[in-house]
């Protein structure tokens, strides 16, 4: 069984999301970007950018069963478990953590769609699940 609420995956999709859709740098990096006047830089990966630091705030505060569940549930939609081993790949992600969960999980490329399709394959419905989020 999913130890997590489906709303608060729904929340690090949401999120991932963003963090996914920033490009590097292409100006020479300065700490006085005017939004203002290059819309377009919002796009960028700064090191002040908040959203990276904001998903990676909201994994640390979950607990130790929904950060287990959240690393299972990306292993499930990659295809390491199926759905069937879900009870498998939330202790294995239990027994196996080394790291800080956000670490691992925000160095995954593709960590948005792995959720999402983790949850698909667990019966859930993203779109009625991020419609809750939003």
């Amino acid at each position: 069984m999913l130890e997590i609420s489906p709303e608060k995956v729904a929340h690090v999709i949401v999120k991932a999301r963003e963090f996914d859709a920033k490009v590097g740098l292409w100006d020479e990096p300065s700490s006085a970007v005017n939004l203002d006047d290059d819309g377009d830089a919002i796009l960028e990966d700064r090191a002040s950018d908040a959203t990276r630091s904001e998903v990676a705030e909201f994994i640390a505060a979950l607990n130790e069963d929904e950060q287990a569940s959240l690393v299972a549930l990306v292993w499930v939609g990659r295809g390491t478990y199926s759905a069937d081993e879900l009870e498998e790949a939330i202790e294995t992600a239990r027994a196996e953590r080394t790291n800080p969960t956000e670490d691992y999980l925000l160095g995954i490329p593709l960590l948005a769609d792995f959720l999402e399709e983790g949850l698909e394959k667990l019966g859930y419905s993203i779109e009625d699940i991020e419609q809750d989020v939003l």
